[in-house]
């Protein structure tokens, strides 16, 4: 006798969604293999789904629906599945980025979340979440759906040219990533800045942080230590870091000429791949 799994459906987001899936399926009296073939995929990709072994993406969620009939429930949870897959401590801040009317970042290192590829968030997830990169690529492709909102944020990116010659990926990966940004060259609601290295010492040299932006609420500001994030309302620390970042944005080069810079660079660094080594991670 097969052994089935049985899951507590509020144990977390992921197991509710495994728990509904397999009851709507056998509400409907299908198999797994059925309904896999409906939805495009194998039984057991629906079996590791309903075991909580694997993580729905937003188009298996979308497809279910449509098989099943469900009236968009699993589209709707969907959501917060994929944000549960973000770190803990990450949870928070990304629930407020998505309220912000504004989102202000200075980035010293990386491409912030809601700009990255999917091949660039997977190289860098795969240095501390081996075993997890797919479901935390898939938390970040999902985060990004703010930017596609009829409403959507205010996004101004402030990042250091250091972060076009970090090499993320391979050769490929950075192309694709700095085509990928120049696609917001004409967004009326994306603004990127690059903060040459000639400016010398500047007002974020203390690390990346971001500002959040609200209608009617207290604004945020939002940094991160290696292991967990710290977010405040402190007026004063809004004050310094509003502050520094006008002086940021003041001291950058001006949105056309970094879209310059970034064709440059890709071009001149990652124009070439014909030589490029490859990337292991898609």
């Amino acid at each position: 006798m097969v052994h089935i799994r049985e899951l507590d459906p509020s144990a977390s987001p992921l197991d509710y969604f495994g728990y509904e899936l397999r009851r709507k399926r056998e509400e409907a009296g299908l198999t797994q293999k059925e309904l896999g073939g409906i939805v495009f995929c194998t039984g057991s990709l629906i079996g590791q789904i309903e075991t909580t072994l694997k993580v729905p993406t937003r188009e298996f969620a979308e497809r279910v629906d449509a098989a099943l009939m469900t009236d968009g429930c699993f589209t709707r949870l969907v959501g917060l599945v994929l944000r549960s897959q973000l770190p803990h401590w990450f949870q928070s801040y990304a629930e407020m980025e998505g309220k912000a009317s504004y989102v202000s970042t200075y980035q010293c290192q990386l491409v912030y979340g809601l700009l990255q590829t999917q091949a660039y968030a997977a190289a860098l997830l795969e240095v501390d979440y081996p075993d997890r990169v797919e479901e935390m690529v898939a938390a970040r492709m999902e985060r990004q759906r703010i930017l596609k909102r009829e409403q959507s944020p205010v996004l101004w990116v402030v990042m250091d040219e250091s972060v076009l010659l970090q090499t993320v990926g391979g050769r490929v990966v950075m192309r694709e990533q700095l085509a990928h940004l120049l696609t917001f060259r004409d967004n009326p609601w994306v603004h990127l800045q690059v903060l040459p290295f000639d400016v010398g010492a500047h007002a974020g040299m203390m690390g990346s942080f971001n500002v959040l932006r609200f209608d009617g609420d207290p604004d945020l500001h939002y940094c991160e230590s290696y292991d967990q994030g710290h977010m405040t309302a402190n007026p004063q620390v809004i004050r310094e870091r509003s502050v520094g970042y006008a002086r940021l944005q003041a001291t950058a080069l001006s949105p056309e000429d970094s879209a310059d810079l970034i064709a440059g660079v890709m071009e001149d660094r990652y124009g070439d791949q014909s030589a490029d080594e490859g990337c292991d991670v898609a």
